[in-house]
């Protein structure tokens, strides 16, 4: 039996690409790279290099699981773990355990996020294989730090303690503290310090380990998720889900065992890594004209514009004149032009939007 699962945590609505990614159909799947493929396809196509195509489950809300069936036909339907509400990565993480466990309780496990890209995919496989030896041979959680290339404070961040030794690995470490996102200024600090390395939200361990650190550090989650194994894989699995995730608490992963556990490790790597969470991670991603302009759409004319990124639809002629460093973006009903530096406000102008203006422009 192949002991290696992966889980793909796809679940998020991504609403710092507003407009282009809506409720209704989210940035893991759509084809933002223009590649002819989704994020969420990529992730799953790479993973499949590392475990078996039976061993991957995805984890998504209950309003995507027929955009996941449409995107990645491989998949069985009992692969695909429906979420009733979000609770963030905790309650999907447990979840995804006491399904896997029901199937095979000596398994190892990744997960990894659904919309993240990767251009040096073989670095990528070689240090998850890594990871995999280290988790095998010790009860460790483990997780992926990004080598990092500026002052990012759209990241978080892990600041490493000593190097461990196993296997002639240069690039494992004990991790010694965990940062949310920081100001320009304390990134700019950890970055000269040499220290600290971007979180990139990719976690390996077994799941011993990791039902152990629930049990330990969030037992409110882990035995609201346990108590459900008679119910996984049956006709009353939906009424459980309903029933646990009212009275799940919202709460994410690095915040309630990975800051607190102390068997917490860093394998260190560079593999060509982006989280795709902003449209100037999108900019950093893509080949510019000369003059810095990104532009992704067919019809566009640009004129005495510097560093800036166009989105418009198919067939659409748009012409720019004039901007430097903004964000232009057209998707179906709702036109977007923002300062790529205040782009950290579109997750509240989302909000307002719904506010003011509803749910159809979300």
């Amino acid at each position: 039996m192949n002991n290696t699962y992966c889980v793909i945590m796809a679940g998020g609505i991504g609403s710092r690409f507003w407009p282009l990614s809506r409720s209704s159909r989210p940035k893991q799947f759509l084809d933002i790279l223009g590649t002819g493929k989704s994020l969420i396809r990529h992730t799953f196509e790479r993973l499949t290099k590392i475990c078996p195509a039976e061993n991957i489950l995805v984890v998504t809300s209950s309003l995507y699981t027929d955009l996941v069936i449409s995107q990645i036909p491989e998949l069985k339907k009992d692969q695909i773990l429906a979420e009733p509400l979000r609770r963030n990565t905790a309650p999907c993480i447990a979840y995804a355990c006491q399904k896997i466990k029901k199937r095979n309780p000596n398994a190892n496990i990744i997960l990894a996020p659904s919309d993240h890209l990767i251009t040096l995919e073989e670095e990528f496989i070689k240090q998850l294989q890594n990871g995999l030896k280290f988790v095998k041979e010790h009860k460790a959680l483990l997780t992926l730090g990004i080598q990092p290339n500026r002052p990012e404070t759209g990241y978080g961040y892990i600041q490493i303690n000593s190097k461990i030794q196993f296997g002639g690995l240069k690039n494992l470490f004990k991790v010694k503290t965990f940062t949310e996102k920081p100001d320009l200024k304390m990134a700019t600090v950890f970055i000269e310090s040499g220290e600290f390395f971007w979180n990139s939200g990719i976690f390996i361990w077994s799941l011993e380990a990791i039902l152990a650190a629930f049990e330990e550090y969030l037992p409110e989650v882990g035995s609201l998720f346990a108590s459900g194994h008679n119910f996984y894989d049956t006709d009353s699995e939906v009424n459980f889900l309903n029933k646990v995730y009212s009275e799940c608490p919202n709460i994410s992963i690095d915040y309630g065992i990975m800051e607190k556990a102390p068997n917490v490790y860093v394998l260190t790597a560079d593999f060509g890594w982006s989280d795709l969470g902003t449209w100037g991670s999108l900019y950093d991603n893509c080949s510019k004209d000369k003059g810095g302009n990104v532009i992704l759409s067919e019809n566009v004319e640009i004129y005495n514009s510097k560093n800036c990124i166009v989105h418009t639809p198919q067939g659409k002629l748009v012409v720019v004149e004039g901007l430097k460093d903004y964000i232009v973006v057209e998707s179906e009903n709702t036109l977007l032009i923002c300062k790529k530096q205040d782009e950290q406000q579109i997750r509240q102008i989302v909000n307002d939007i719904r506010i003011n203006h509803g749910e159809e422009y979300i």
